[in-house]
């Protein structure tokens, strides 16, 4: 996944860096959430339920989009697209862990540390 922004115009929200759409920082600001209220992790049928539950439009949720603050909104998103565009991502951006032993998604660090490797090999090419 390619992350393209201007330094000069950072949003607050990290979600706007990662996600290209706003329906998909919706969604991937909405799991984050959710796996916080469990202890920062899901069990893969947990992940499985929360995938299923927004495709069938069954989530209700509060989100901090300026259009929708204050209200609960139904949310829905297609479940492969769900694992595609959002989950896989994530996995691979170092925000969420997976635990193969345990079967179980966590919310990790390794996020951080991969941009921080990203700006020292910017400054080793500087310095050639």
């Amino acid at each position: 996944m390619v992350i393209l922004f201007d330094r000069f115009n950072l949003p607050e929200d990290v979600f706007e860096i990662i996600f290209a759409t706003e329906q998909q920082r919706i969604v991937g600001k909405l799991l984050i959430d959710e796996m916080r209220k469990k202890d920062r992790e899901f069990t893969k049928s947990e992940m499985s339920s929360f995938a299923m539950a927004l495709h069938e439009g069954s989530v209700i949720a509060e989100i901090d989009h300026p259009k929708y603050q204050g209200k609960k909104v139904k949310l829905s998103y297609n479940k492969r697209q769900f694992y595609d565009r959002i989950l896989t991502p994530m996995k691979a951006m170092g925000l969420v862990d997976y635990d193969l032993y345990k079967k179980t998604y966590k919310i990790s660090d390794r996020f951080n540390k991969a941009m921080i490797k990203v700006g020292l090999l910017w400054i080793r090419e500087f310095n050639k």
